[in-house]
C-alpha cells in the first residue's frame, strides 16, 4: 500500500468513526426503547437514532463536538512501521478533519498561552492534533490495523483515574467504579452513556486500558461484571438526558490488564456520551 492510499484510507476511517454508528451500537438503542417506559426517554433514544442515521447518509459528524482524534495501531511481527509510514497516518488524520469537517478546537501560542486560552484559536480543523499512537503488538503476523476513536469534551470532564484498595476482591473494585460512576454520570448529561473502564498497574496502564476497551467492546457481549456495572447505574434512574427511566447506560466496556503485587489497583473509568465511542478500525 502506498503513501497515497494510506493517507485516503486513514481520512475516510477518520470520518466513519465520526459519522457513524456501529452495528452493536444500533441494536443496543433499538433494545433500550423497546425496554424503555418512560415516554420522554424513548423519544430522546429515538431522536438519537434519527440523527445518527442522519449523519451516516450525509457524512455528517454525530455530534457539534466533533472531538480529539485518538488512534491505536495493532501490529503482527511481520509487520514493519516506520517514519514515513506514520507520517502518513497523521496526515490522513489531517485530511479527514477536513473532509468531516472538524470543528475548530486548536490554541495556539506557547505552553503558557495554550493553558490560559490567550494564544487565540487556530481556524483550521486540521490543527487539531491527534493524541500520541498507541503502539500495541498483536499476535497475528501480518496484521497492520488502525483504530480511530474521536474523544468529546465532556465525558473528558467526568472521568476519573484512581487508586482504589482491592482488599483481595474484584467485588470491592467493582463496587468503587459504580460508586464513581453514580457520582459523574448524573452531571454528563448526555445520556444514555457507555462506561468505559481500564484496570492497570499505573495511570497510563489504566488509561491505556480503558481506550483499548472502548475500541474493542462491544454491546452484544458483556461480562458478568460488565453487567452488574451497566444494571447498578440504570437502578439509578437518570435516564437519557436526565429525564428518567430504564435506560441510563446502554453498556460497559471492561479490559484488565497485568497486575502487580500491591494492595492497590489503578482504575480509570471514562463515561462515553450517548454518540460515543465514535470509533472505526482499517487494516493497512
Amino acid at each position: 500500500m502506498n503513501t497515497s492510499e494510506i493517507i485516503n484510507k486513514v481520512s475516510e476511517t477518520l470520518v466513519k468513526a465520526s459519522t457513524t454508528f456501529s452495528q452493536d451500537k444500533v441494536e443496543a438503542y433499538c433494545c433500550s426503547i423497546e425496554r424503555e417506559k418512560n415516554k420522554d426517554a424513548s423519544w430522546v433514544m429515538e431522536t438519537i437514532l434519527e440523527n445518527a442515521k442522519a449523519a451516516e447518509n450525509g457524512h455528517n459528524p454525530l455530534c457539534d463536538d466533533t472531538g480529539i482524534p485518538h488512534l491505536i495501531l495493532e501490529v503482527g511481527k511481520n509487520r514493519e512501521i516506520s517514519g514515513e509510514f506514520l507520517d502518513a497516518i497523521y496526515k490522513g488524520v489531517e485530511l479527514g478533519l477536513q473532509k468531516l469537517p472538524g470543528r475548530p478546537m486548536a490554541i495556539q501560542g506557547d505552553d503558557i498561552e495554550r493553558i490560559e486560552q490567550s494564544g487565540g484559536l487556530n481556524p483550521l480543523s486540521e490543527a487539531v492534533v491527534p493524541a500520541p499512537i498507541m503502539l500495541k503488538y498483536v499476535e497475528d503476523e501480518a496484521t497492520c490495523k488502525l483504530t480511530i476513536m474521536m474523544q468529546g469534551g465532556g465525558p473528558e470532564i467526568r472521568a476519573k483515574t484512581y487508586r482504589v484498595f482491592h482488599k483481595r476482591s474484584m467485588d470491592v473494585v467493582v463496587e468503587e467504579v459504580i460508586s464513581w460512576a453514580k457520582e459523574v454520570v448524573g452531571q454528563l448529561g448526555c445520556t444514555p452513556c457507555t462506561l468505559a473502564i481500564g484496570i492497570g498497574r499505573s495511570h497510563y496502564e489504566a488509561s491505556s486500558y480503558m481506550l483499548q476497551a472502548m475500541a474493542e467492546g462491544n454491546y452484544r457481549k458483556q461480562s458478568e461484571y460488565e453487567k452488574k456495572i451497566t444494571d447498578s447505574i440504570n437502578n439509578t434512574g437518570v435516564g437519557a438526558l436526565g429525564l428518567g427511566g430504564n435506560t441510563t447506560v446502554l453498556g460497559t466496556f471492561l479490559k484488565v490488564g497485568p497486575q502487580r503485587a500491591s494492595g492497590v489497583r489503578i482504575v480509570c473509568l471514562r463515561p462515553c456520551c450517548c454518540f460515543e465511542p465514535r470509533r472505526a478500525s482499517v487494516e493497512l
